[in-house]
Protein backbone atom coordinates (compact mmCIF):
# COMPACT_ATOMS: atom_id res chain seq x y z
CA UNK A 1 0.00 0.00 0.00
CA UNK A 2 2.79 2.44 1.17
CA UNK A 3 4.20 2.11 -2.26
CA UNK A 4 1.31 3.42 -4.67
CA UNK A 5 -0.07 5.91 -2.21
CA UNK A 6 4.20 6.97 -0.33
CA UNK A 7 2.43 6.80 2.85
CA UNK A 8 5.01 6.69 5.52
CA UNK A 9 5.01 3.64 8.00
CA UNK A 10 2.73 5.19 10.92
CA UNK A 11 0.58 6.49 8.20
CA UNK A 12 0.08 3.15 6.22
CA UNK A 13 -0.42 1.42 9.96
CA UNK A 14 -3.18 4.07 11.10
CA UNK A 15 -5.25 3.75 7.40
CA UNK A 16 -4.78 0.02 7.95
CA UNK A 17 -6.47 0.43 11.53
CA UNK A 18 -9.31 2.71 10.03
CA UNK A 19 -10.00 0.19 7.29
CA UNK A 20 -10.12 -2.74 9.12
CA UNK A 21 -12.40 -1.38 11.69
CA UNK A 22 -15.91 -1.93 12.00
CA UNK A 23 -16.83 1.55 12.81
CA UNK A 24 -15.50 4.76 13.39
CA UNK A 25 -12.00 5.14 15.78
CA UNK A 26 -11.22 7.76 18.16
CA UNK A 27 -7.14 8.34 17.92
CA UNK A 28 -6.26 6.80 21.19
CA UNK A 29 -8.16 3.74 19.95
CA UNK A 30 -6.04 3.73 17.35
CA UNK A 31 -2.75 4.15 19.49
CA UNK A 32 -4.33 1.36 21.39
CA UNK A 33 -4.21 -0.89 18.49
CA UNK A 34 -0.96 -0.18 17.34
CA UNK A 35 1.06 -0.41 20.42
CA UNK A 36 2.05 -3.62 19.49
CA UNK A 37 3.38 -1.82 16.34
CA UNK A 38 5.87 0.18 18.53
CA UNK A 39 3.42 3.53 18.06
CA UNK A 40 3.78 4.61 22.24
CA UNK A 41 2.29 8.59 21.81
CA UNK A 42 -0.95 10.03 20.78
CA UNK A 43 1.55 12.51 18.66
CA UNK A 44 2.56 9.73 16.41
CA UNK A 45 -1.30 8.98 15.40
CA UNK A 46 -2.89 12.92 14.84
CA UNK A 47 0.37 13.79 12.93
CA UNK A 48 -0.54 10.69 11.08
CA UNK A 49 -3.99 11.16 10.67
CA UNK A 50 -3.73 15.02 10.02
CA UNK A 51 -1.54 14.21 6.64
CA UNK A 52 -4.05 11.27 5.65
CA UNK A 53 -7.11 13.97 6.07
CA UNK A 54 -4.58 16.11 4.02
CA UNK A 55 -4.26 13.43 1.78
CA UNK A 56 -8.43 12.86 1.64
CA UNK A 57 -7.92 9.50 2.94
CA UNK A 58 -9.69 9.40 6.30
CA UNK A 59 -12.07 11.96 7.51
CA UNK A 60 -12.93 12.59 10.98
CA UNK A 61 -16.34 12.62 12.13
CA UNK A 62 -16.98 15.77 14.09
CA UNK A 63 -19.95 14.71 16.22
CA UNK A 64 -18.21 11.68 17.49
CA UNK A 65 -14.53 13.02 17.60
CA UNK A 66 -13.64 9.80 15.35
CA UNK A 67 -12.01 9.21 12.10
CA UNK A 68 -12.78 6.82 9.07
CA UNK A 69 -11.49 5.34 6.40
CA UNK A 70 -12.49 7.28 2.98
CA UNK A 71 -14.97 4.85 1.28
CA UNK A 72 -15.54 7.07 -1.83
CA UNK A 73 -11.88 6.85 -3.20
CA UNK A 74 -12.35 10.31 -4.88
CA UNK A 75 -11.13 13.58 -4.86
CA UNK A 76 -13.15 15.94 -2.33
CA UNK A 77 -11.93 18.96 -3.11
CA UNK A 78 -14.80 21.38 -3.39
CA UNK A 79 -17.28 18.18 -2.62
CA UNK A 80 -19.41 18.01 0.02
CA UNK A 81 -18.63 14.63 2.27
CA UNK A 82 -21.79 13.61 4.18
CA UNK A 83 -22.11 10.86 6.85
CA UNK A 84 -25.19 8.67 7.78
CA UNK A 85 -24.42 8.05 11.40
CA UNK A 86 -25.98 4.69 13.23
CA UNK A 87 -26.72 5.93 17.40
CA UNK A 88 -27.70 1.94 17.88
CA UNK A 89 -25.06 -0.04 15.94
CA UNK A 90 -21.91 2.67 14.63
CA UNK A 91 -21.77 2.42 11.28
CA UNK A 92 -21.08 5.15 9.48
CA UNK A 93 -22.15 5.67 5.81
CA UNK A 94 -20.09 8.10 3.42
CA UNK A 95 -21.94 9.56 0.72
CA UNK A 96 -21.92 12.60 -1.01
CA UNK A 97 -25.11 13.76 -3.12
CA UNK A 98 -24.93 16.21 -6.57
CA UNK A 99 -28.12 18.39 -5.99
CA UNK A 100 -26.99 18.67 -2.44
CA UNK A 101 -23.66 19.76 -3.46
CA UNK A 102 -24.96 22.37 -6.11
CA UNK A 103 -27.78 23.73 -2.90
CA UNK A 104 -24.72 24.31 -0.95
CA UNK A 105 -22.79 26.01 -3.84
CA UNK A 106 -25.48 28.16 -4.76
CA UNK A 107 -26.30 29.09 -1.06
CA UNK A 108 -21.86 29.56 -0.57
CA UNK A 109 -21.91 31.84 -4.02
CA UNK A 110 -25.51 33.83 -2.83
CA UNK A 111 -23.76 34.81 0.51
CA UNK A 112 -20.30 35.65 -0.74
CA UNK A 113 -18.49 32.70 1.10
CA UNK A 114 -15.82 30.62 1.06
CA UNK A 115 -16.06 27.54 2.63
CA UNK A 116 -13.06 25.39 3.49
CA UNK A 117 -14.91 22.24 3.77
CA UNK A 118 -18.44 20.99 4.01
CA UNK A 119 -19.41 17.75 5.90
CA UNK A 120 -22.70 16.75 6.85
CA UNK A 121 -23.17 14.42 10.04
CA UNK A 122 -27.30 13.06 9.56
CA UNK A 123 -27.31 11.00 13.15
CA UNK A 124 -30.32 8.02 13.69
CA UNK A 125 -30.77 4.75 13.10
CA UNK A 126 -29.42 2.36 9.55
CA UNK A 127 -31.92 -0.28 7.89
CA UNK A 128 -30.69 -2.81 9.78
CA UNK A 129 -31.62 -1.34 13.39
CA UNK A 130 -34.79 0.22 13.18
Amino acid sequence: MSETLNLTRNQELVLKALLHSQGPLSAYQILDELRGEGLRAPLQIYRALDKLRDRKLVHRIETLNAFVACSCHADHAGETVAFAICEACGKVEEFSDEALQKRIGAWTREHDFLPARTTLEIKGLCAACH
